[in-house]
């Protein structure tokens, strides 16, 4: 039992190490994924994050030294269960979020809860590690059971995953109609967003830059009221299209995401749009 902690406990330093530098890289990113949970005041987000990063980067660095392992086990032990807490929190809500987790695109789901499932049990049996020196192959005990959490979460996250893509040819649903959008053209590109979203944000000037190629309409899942106003805020002026439905009547997995359809609604082509070359190839495959 005690052979296998002391690689329990590099593998959990190095998922929160890993975890703490990314989002590091970009904290604001990361505190719109805090926020997006919705558990706290948004006065509160910022602080939350960097406390979130503060605790991961101390719990690699007391899980890494063996006569501190019980200290950085409960650490991170605390942490995990907060995580889970918050999850569960949102999927109970019935949201779709970003994880925030290690700063990737990944939503909130059975997979992401299966990982911090996985490595909160890590991180308990890493405390029995403590009067353990270190070895060599203590890494590679590491390495394989970061491998087995993370593989363990993607078979689950495979499995639980709901196909979620617009359909070419279908008709567009938006509530009301497309045509009215058009401008007498014949193209409409609906760009997916959320004022959680820092991608969003990114790229809001960028779909404001093609409306002299292309009417450009934003969908959001929030309130009307609230999405107008942080867009505002934003300086941006284009038409916007809210409802609680606008993601999941069109398969469309998560902002910032766009559709291009034309005058009569049926899609001609979508993709997801995180960055302006996204933009510019989703309208370059239809000559635009």
């Amino acid at each position: 039992m005690l052979s296998w902690s002391a690689p329990a406990a590099l593998a959990v330093a190095g998922v929160l190490a890993f975890a703490a530098v990314s989002k590091l890289r970009d904290l604001a990113r990361f505190s719109d994924a805090v926020a997006g949970y919705r558990i706290l005041a948004r006065g509160l987000v910022p602080v939350a994050a960097r406390t979130v990063v503060g605790a991961e980067l101390l719990g690699a660095v007391l899980l890494a030294v063996p006569p501190t392992r019980v200290w950085g086990s409960a650490l991170a032990m605390v942490l995990f269960s907060a995580f889970l807490i918050g999850m569960g929190s949102v999927l109970r809500r019935g949201m779709r979020v970003s994880c925030g987790c290690l700063q990737t695109s990944e939503r909130v789901g059975a997979g992401s809860l299966t990982r911090t499932g996985l490595l909160l049990a890590l991180a308990l049996f890493a405390g029995f590690g403590a009067g353990l020196s270190f070895e060599p192959v203590q890494l590679l005990g590491a390495a394989l059971l970061a491998g087995v959490v993370f593989g363990v979460a993607a078979l689950v996250s495979r499995l639980d995953a709901q196909p979620a893509a617009p359909v070419v040819g279908r008709q567009f649903e938006i509530g009301t109609d497309v045509s009215d959008f058009a401008g007498g053209g014949d193209r409409v590109l609906f760009a997916y967003i959320s004022p959680l979203c820092g991608a969003c944000r990114a790229m809001l000037p960028e779909f404001r830059a093609v409306v002299g190629r292309v009417p450009v309409v934003l969908v959001s899942s929030g309130e009307f009221g609230e999405v107008r106003g942080y867009l505002d805020g934003q300086g941006s002026d284009l038409p916007l299209v809210t409802g609680p439905e606008v993601f999941e009547a069109n398969g469309v997995p998560g902002p910032p995401y766009a559709v291009l359809t034309d005058s009569s609604g049926s899609i001609l082509a979508h993709r997801g749009v995180d960055r302006p070359e996204k933009l510019a190839a989703l309208l370059g495959d239809v000559g635009l």
